[in-house]
């Protein structure tokens, strides 16, 4: 996994190079290999990759409330009292779910 590609603006032509020898040397690659890439949008990313490839986009939520909501959408109330101190981890839970929402 190649992680904020669009900040190595000046690699991104050996990326292009990269993935287009993917289709040269099919044959010798592993059937389980499988690349993953992040990056925000960027003009200059190589379009070949982006036709090469399977996308998946995601957008966060607009604001603090929305960001909250997310978060506490994906948890089960079994989580959350799976805990021997249920009190003290509602509050640490709720904590990092807003701090993680504020950055």
């Amino acid at each position: 996994m190649l992680q904020n590609c669009h900040l190595m603006k000046s690699w991104m032509e050996d990326l292009d190079k990269i993935v287009l020898s993917f289709k040269e040397n099919a044959d010798r690659i592993h059937e389980d290999f499988r690349l993953f890439l992040t990056s925000m949008p960027a003009d200059y990313f190589p379009v070949s990759v982006l036709q090469n490839s399977v996308k998946l986009t995601t957008e966060p939520p607009r604001g603090m409330k929305a960001n909250l909501k997310r978060t506490w959408a994906n948890l089960n109330q079994d989580f959350i009292n799976d805990c021997t101190k249920p009190e003290i981890w509602r509050k640490l839970l709720f904590s990092f779910s807003f701090f993680h929402a504020n950055i």
